[in-house]
């Protein structure tokens, strides 16, 4: 017990200190940077809403974690905040940072997000973009190509239960062969 409760702590002061660096454009700046980022560029004008995560820190020795904070965008205008939790068990070693979106397809997969505490299991699928050396990230059931630069990234994706997701590694280094789940907890924008 011990040992999780260090892990997350680790999580929380990565999440901290790279969400200070981010504070003021952090999103803007992320949202743009997946608006050209390969085939996450589309999802933005045929997704009904989506949740953007500038930075999302994660480490593990055996047991891990992630943590970040986030938006909720609904046609474009800020809807909400959301946390994101993640616990992974498995063989992993090191920490990185993250960026990640989450697009709804329609307004049904939206409102299974906000309903309470949402959660994304082990079997979620992810799609890594990789741009430039040091990118990258696992995907499970979906593809990832490498480009030569972060505006160009070649990406291909595709809505399971009406939500896709899509990560840019931003640094760090990790090692991991595990089993994770994320937890999502909204709250709406005037509750915040």
């Amino acid at each position: 017990m011990r040992l999780i409760k260090r892990v997350l702590a680790v999580c929380a002061v990565m999440s901290l200190a790279a969400g200070a660096v981010y504070a003021a454009g952090g999103y803007r700046e992320t949202i743009d940077l997946f608006k050209h980022s390969g085939a996450s560029a589309t999802f933005f004008d045929k997704s009904y809403a989506y949740a953007v995560f500038p930075t999302v820190g994660e480490g593990g020795l055996v047991v891990g974690g992630a943590h970040g904070r986030g938006r909720v965008y609904v046609h474009g205008k800020w809807d909400g905040n959301v946390t994101m939790t993640q616990l992974s068990v498995g063989l992993q070693a090191g920490g990185k940072a993250f960026s990640q979106i989450i697009f709804f397809e329609d307004k049904r997969a939206l409102d299974e997000f906000r309903s309470g505490d949402f959660e994304f299991g082990a079997d979620a699928s992810v799609v890594a973009i990789t741009a430039g050396a040091s990118a990258s990230a696992g995907t499970n059931g979906a593809d990832a190509a490498a480009s030569g630069g972060k505006n160009d990234a070649t990406t291909r994706g595709k809505y399971v239960k009406g939500m896709v997701t899509f990560v840019i590694a931003k640094g760090g280094l990790m090692g991991q062969v595990a089993v994770a789940g994320e937890k999502f907890k909204f709250s709406p924008r005037d509750e915040s």
